[in-house]
């Protein structure tokens, strides 16, 4: 099978000059509304707002804090994927009920070469069959590509059939995917052993890992099978974003298309899905249960659900959130091996569903009791209903 990554763009670390233009510059406040301090939440401004060519190769855009004069780190993405850029991306820090301005300046700029990978990256993966990867300092996850779909259909050893997304658990910040991948590869190790930086230890078979889809037709759940081609945004300090595509799938007789495209912040444990979808009334976004030995949480209200697991040794927590229109939820347990699911129904708005789906695990640290996920999560929600408000003042 062919495959074309349809252009990619990526954002190398750039050194800012100090030589700023100030008619190329943008004022604009952002405001939190919330009585909590916000931090690695991205704000993200239009190129278009801003007196800026991007088609100009000298020159960047820096962000400035107007009341300290620090300049924030910054990534120009394309957010559409007609490989233009369009987009500047920062993450302010916040505190509560408060509104910092920014000035964004056009200024001159030189490349410099990327010596390691960045912090929200992502890429396929061909030496390990067929795999879309992708992680920031937080978490890492993959999913799986038609040579891997093949080899199950053709009885070859090795191959894997699923469109769920499976999950890599890293307890360290810095990017650990092309690290794991040529350990193992190379036959020095192998990721499904932890020492000292996580592993891959969370089974995805034919459930739907963290966040895979479904559509249900009166009592069964349909999915496709794995993608058919990818496209990567993004890789940068904030934020790696890229596109996978499905071959059209049936639900109970209706066809199905399916499109996705995955953003992963810094900072963040969620990945935000946008998948545009023809064919259905309504998308089940799913939470593999495994034995269903652990603990779910279904919180309407707030738009999210999550299920606690012991994982070997140890235990961890999935969730998704759906902050604008998650209709109802549904347990489904199946006899079945890795068919029983905690799933959220989302209703398409222009044939597109948007939710995000993360993890957290309880040797990195930073959620070592169910409690504390839930509060993380109840946290996320309250943020994601409350979006940090740009406004533009000049």
């Amino acid at each position: 099978m062919q495959y074309s990554n349809l252009g990619i763009i990526t954002t190398a670390l750039l050194i800012l000059s100090s030589c700023g233009v100030k008619n190329d510059s943008l004022q604009i406040s952002v405001e939190n509304k919330l009585d909590v301090k916000r931090s690695f939440e991205t704000i993200a401004v239009p190129l278009n707002q801003i007196p800026y060519d991007v088609n100009d190769s000298t020159k960047t855009i820096a962000v400035v804090n107007t009341a300290t004069n620090d300049t924030l780190v910054s990534q120009l993405v394309d957010e559409d994927g007609d490989s233009s850029l369009d987009m500047v991306l920062f993450q302010p820090e916040i505190a509560a009920k408060s509104i910092n301005t920014y000035t964004l300046t056009s200024v001159a700029k030189k490349r410099v070469t990327d010596s390691v990978d960045p912090l929200a990256y992502s890429r396929f993966v061909p030496e390990r069959t067929d795999d879309y990867a992708w992680e920031n300092d937080k978490v890492a996850f993959r999913t799986y590509g038609p040579v891997a779909q093949q080899m199950v259909e053709d009885s070859v050893p090795g191959g894997t059939l699923t469109s769920g997304i499976d999950a890599w658990l890293k307890r360290v910040d810095y990017p650990i995917i092309n690290k794991w991948y040529k350990k193992t590869m190379s036959g020095a190790g192998t990721y499904h052993e932890d020492t000292g930086e996580g592993l891959d230890n969370f089974h995805v078979g034919a459930s739907r890992g963290i966040g895979g889809i479904a559509v249900k037709k009166d009592t069964t759940f349909y999915y496709s099978k794995n993608f058919t081609n990818w496209k990567t945004l993004s890789t940068g300090p904030l934020r790696t974003s890229f596109i996978l595509e499905y071959a059209d799938w049936d639900a109970g007789g209706s066809p199905i298309t399916e499109h996705k495209k995955i953003t992963l912040d810094r900072g963040s444990y969620f990945s935000k899905f946008e998948i545009n979808i023809t064919g259905a009334d309504s998308v089940s976004a799913g939470l593999t249960l495994h034995n269903n030995t652990g603990n779910t949480v279904v919180n309407e209200d707030l738009g999210y659900i999550s299920y606690w697991e012991t994982l070997d040794d140890s235990e961890i927590g999935s969730a998704i959130l759906v902050p604008n229109n998650l209709l109802s939820t549904q347990k489904y347990i199946s006899t079945k091996t890795d068919e029983s699911n905690l799933y959220a129904t989302i209703k398409p708005e222009d044939n597109t569903v948007t939710y995000y789906a993360g993890f957290g695990w309880k040797k990195r640290g930073e959620f070592t009791t169910e409690e504390e996920w839930k509060a993380f999560l109840e946290r996320t929600a309250k943020k994601l209903k409350s979006p940090l408000k740009v406004n533009y003042l000049k």
